[in-house]
């Protein structure tokens, strides 16, 4: 009995090990959710901010937009998201580079036309001066 607890206490904590997160995929989610809550907020400041001067941020319609024009259409609710909902979201971090990918689905309403969305996207974010900065953006639906 005692071998068997001893067991089940390393395969726990092994797993727990496995699925811990580190301090920079901690940081990362963190920068993904400031993201969304400034992309539902329209908060022009906190999209400027956490959007590389680089940014390339595709549509899954193909469109594409660079920082300027993405902080715009979101601000002026050109492309307004009334609410956000991220499942399934995975990161990777190399360096100073760090992939996600998730499952979007949101309520809009684009130049006051309501409708929701259900999209895949993958999210490049760069360590830029120690802030995590969105350096590209693509969506695709699924």
């Amino acid at each position: 009995m005692k071998r068997f607890l001893c067991f089940l206490t390393l395969f726990i904590a092994f797993n727990v090990t496995l699925k811990a997160q580190s301090k920079d995929e901690k940081d990362v989610a963190s920068a993904v959710e400031k993201l969304k809550a400034a992309m539902v907020d329209g908060d022009r400041q906190a999209l400027t901010n956490i959007a590389a001067a680089e940014l390339t941020y595709g549509h899954s319609s193909g469109k594409i937009e660079d920082k300027a024009t993405f902080v715009e259409s979101i601000v002026s609710g050109k492309s307004d998201f009334v609410t956000i909902d991220l499942t399934d979201q995975t990161i990777k971090v190399s360096g100073n580079t760090a992939i996600v990918r998730h499952s979007l689905s949101a309520e809009t309403n684009d130049s006051g036309n309501p409708g929701s969305v259900k999209l895949g996207v993958l999210l490049v974010w760069q360590k830029q001066q120690g802030q995590w900065k969105l350096l590209a953006r693509q969506a695709y639906k699924i």
